[in-house]
């Protein structure tokens, strides 16, 4: 028995609450549940019901949203860390902790991880990014390096823990999240702007922004992260690679099928690869007395999931010390037996399916969408604050502006990064819907009513 190795795996497992001190729970709903719960009446949590996943603003009934893929994505994490979490305990003798905590830890984070997501996918994220860097704001105001960053590089995942831990229900502050449930949240748990270059999976965006600092250092704290660089970038909480798993396994898979059900992949060739995946664990009798495609692609779904997450679970119990000490950081699924037809899937998905032409079509749109509003508010804030002259337009668009989206005494902050990040907030906050309809009223090529 590892001592050591006990302890860490217990303070990992921390349900201390960001604000709010020790939260223990109760035998029939832990403190871990209670988080996931927490993020299922948010909502921000509600309005992934129409922000893109992979086709925009589809009119398939049959096709997947955020919100759906989001759900998806929590089964397959429960799934996942109620495998390793059995594992672990049994390896190590830990007490006081039980799989399904692992579970509902994997679980929660997974149903929040793509709650930041602004509207139109990640072609929204490279909107407000490239209206950031053209937009001469930088040039105009002495905004630290970091603060550019945070807005130049915007991050739908630091945009994620910022919703948990600020701006849903900000006087608490946040959801009052565990630190294990936040830790796992953040697959990249490092600052916008860095002193140095990082390597592996988890530096490669980033995961809070600089006004949200304090609040994952706390997390880090709280559950023994290891530092990478002070203050500013952490190795990953083990749980987060699980969490990367069930998000890569989710949606890869789904994207495949729901490609084949509008006609962007044909069904054999869905068939083949999702087969590939599944391998041995396909029942030949039953799927060939399957004679839908439809219901030979479910099947074939199903299995493939369950390949692949019983391959990362194996990963990751053989690389468990490397993934304590930080050694291990790279993809569960790529050191895999399933990298290969893995592989084979990424190909066609950025084939046929992440360029199809409706898809495309709609993601350009959002650039115009994105860029306009921000446009709009930023130079409604800029006026109020005194920074511009004031039009009477640009009076009425802050009427438009709801009060939590300005600064103390509902007037626009004094300070530009405060100012630029509330009406990031505010416009990343937007259904794919929503962000349409206000952008074509406030156009004038739609009147209301």
């Amino acid at each position: 028995m590892n001592q050591e190795r006990i302890d860490h795996w217990t303070q990992l497992l921390s349900s201390e609450r960001l604000g709010a001190g020790a939260a223990p729970g109760r035998p029939e709903r832990t403190a871990f549940q209670q988080d996931y719960d927490r993020i299922v009446f948010t909502s921000a949590f509600r309005r992934l019901k129409d922000k893109t996943q992979v086709f925009p603003l589809s009119r398939s009934d049959y096709v997947r949203t955020r919100l759906t893929h989001s759900l998806e994505a929590s089964c397959a994490g429960r799934s996942l860390g109620v495998a390793v979490g059995r594992e672990i305990i049994d390896r190590h003798g830990l007490t006081g902790v039980e799989a399904a905590d692992f579970g509902a830890i994997v679980a929660a984070a997974c149903l929040a991880h793509d709650i930041g997501n602004p509207p139109f996918g990640h072609a929204g994220e490279d909107a407000i990014r490239e209206w950031f860097k053209a937009s001469g704001l930088f040039e105009r105001y002495d905004l630290t390096l970091a603060e550019q960053a945070d807005l130049a590089r915007f991050e739908g995942n630091a945009q994620g823990f910022r919703i948990l831990t600020r701006l849903q229900s900000p006087a608490n502050p946040g959801l009052q999240l565990t630190g294990a449930v936040l830790a796992t949240f953040t697959k990249y748990p490092r600052a916008s702007r860095i002193s140095a270059p990082l390597s592996g999976n988890s530096g490669k965006k980033f995961g809070f922004f600089q006004e949200d600092a304090p609040a994952f250092t706390w997390v880090a704290k709280t559950t023994g992260l290891r530092a990478r660089l002070p203050d500013e970038a952490w190795h990953r909480h083990p749980l987060a690679f699980l969490v990367e798993v069930a998000d890569d396994t989710c949606y890869l898979i789904v994207d495949l099928e729901d490609a084949s059900r509008l006609g962007f992949v044909s069904a054999q060739d869905a068939e083949t690869l999702l087969a590939d995946l599944a391998s041995n664990d396909i029942n030949e009798g039953r799927l060939a007395r399957m004679f839908e495609a439809k219901e030979r692609i479910e099947y074939l779904r199903a299995k493939a999931i369950g390949r692949l997450l019983k391959s990362a679970a194996a990963v990751f119990l053989e690389h468990e010390a490397e993934i304590l000490s930080g050694a291990f950081d790279s993809d569960l699924l790529e050191a895999s037996p399933a990298a290969t037809p893995l592989q084979a899937v990424k190909k066609l998905a950025c084939e046929q399916i992440y360029v199809a032409r409706p898809a495309l079509e709609i993601e350009t749109a959002g650039f115009e969408v994105l860029g306009g509003l921000l446009s709009l508010f930023v130079a409604a804030v800029e006026a109020g604050a005194g920074a511009i002259p004031m039009t009477t337009r640009e009076r009425m668009l802050l009427k438009l502006l709801p009060r939590q989206f300005l600064g103390p005494e509902g007037k626009p902050s004094p300070d530009p990064y405060q100012r630029f990040m509330r009406i990031t907030d505010f416009v990343t906050g937007m259904t794919d819907s929503y962000a349409v309809n206000l952008y074509r009223k406030l156009k004038g090529i739609d009147l209301p009513g």
